[in-house]
């Protein structure tokens, strides 16, 4: 990280992408047997978008690229790399970035196209590994793509592992040269707690050949949310205290704070956390619901269009992911 805090970049332009299908908490309340009011009650969520009809990772995480590269004024092709910064993939091989780079019509051009995968933290490791490649020359300017679509996996026997999650996609063009300076970036990953937020299927060790019925139940997203929270929680306050102090800003100094959308509960946890953190959260919960890699870059997106980036800013990005991980990192723009 000390190698690329004097580096300057610029955010050239963001854009986000949603599914056609807008899904209300009174639809999911009727699906698991609810009277109305019961999620949005419960789990503080409204609203959530899920792909139909042919919607994919690569369409969706396309159409934000495609935004994100109008609003920088950049055509597909003046990229010298594409991240993809997914939770979970379209497919196993080839991974996201070379789909999304075919829909964005380089297919041929031979640009750089990889996947970075921390799930809910993909994002933040893809914009860090990012920087590091502009600071040493490699690149000059680049597009992450955050998509996924958790609706694929879901599970409604288990609420707390089924109806807060949305689909989604959220872009930013990036280019070396600029005001901005990433002044701090850790990702703290306590492998212990792996088993509380899982999807084991798609992988090696599944095998549908062996037992297929086994193979389609663990195709399934399990979480056990309130021992996840408990894990995380309980090492934040450290975490964040190093994070800023690796930084050199104070808590107070921070001016906007672009988390994971994990939960609402979650949320609400980091807003106690800070000063006036209730007033400087990017908090899109409750229209949005957690989109998993998405959730992160989709809020930051959001910060962008309302002018919450003023150059001198501080901004933190904060949450955590499977793992278990917790990740963060102070930008001044």
């Amino acid at each position: 990280m000390n190698a690329i805090r004097g580096f300057g970049f610029r955010l050239a332009g963001s854009g986000a992408a949603l599914p056609r299908t807008a899904v209300p908490s009174s639809e999911i309340d009727a699906r698991i047997g609810q009277a109305p009011g019961w999620t949005e009650a419960h789990f503080g969520i409204a609203n959530r978008y899920w792909a139909r009809d042919g919607e994919t990772s690569s369409s969706l995480g396309a159409a934000a690229g495609s935004a994100a590269l109008a609003a920088a004024n950049w055509e597909p092709g003046d990229l010298d790399v594409i991240l993809s910064a997914c939770g979970v993939m379209e497919q196993p091989i080839p991974g996201n970035a070379p789909l999304i780079q075919r829909r964005l019509g380089i297919g041929s051009s031979g640009i750089t196209a990889f996947d970075i995968n921390a799930t809910c933290l993909s994002f933040l490791v893809a914009l860090d590994t990012l920087l590091t490649g502009m600071a040493v020359g490699k690149w000059r300017r680049g597009l992450i793509v955050s998509v996924d679509i958790a609706s694929a996996a879901l599970d409604f026997g288990s609420p707390e592992a089924s109806v807060i999650f949305g689909d989604g996609a959220a872009a930013v063009a990036i280019e070396a040269d600029g005001l901005s300076r990433l002044l701090a970036c850790r990702l703290a990953t306590f492998g212990d707690g792996a088993e509380l937020c899982r999807l084991e299927s798609g992988g090696t060790r599944m095998r549908p050949t062996e037992d297929l019925d086994v193979f389609l139940e663990a195709a399934k997203f399990r979480m056990d949310g309130s021992a996840l929270f408990a894990a995380t929680a309980k090492r934040f306050p450290r975490f964040l205290r190093d994070l800023l102090a690796e930084s050199d800003v104070a808590a107070d100094e921070l001016g906007t704070i672009v988390p994971h959308q994990a939960s609402a509960a979650a949320i609400e946890h980091l807003k106690r956390a800070v000063p006036g953190g209730h007033a400087k959260t990017i908090d899109i919960f409750r229209d949005h619901g957690n989109q998993i890699a998405a959730g992160m870059p989709h809020a930051l997106h959001v910060a962008h269009g309302r002018e919450q980036l003023a150059p001198g800013s501080h901004s933190l990005l904060i949450g955590t992911s499977a793992g278990v991980s917790l990740g963060g990192a102070v930008i001044r723009w």
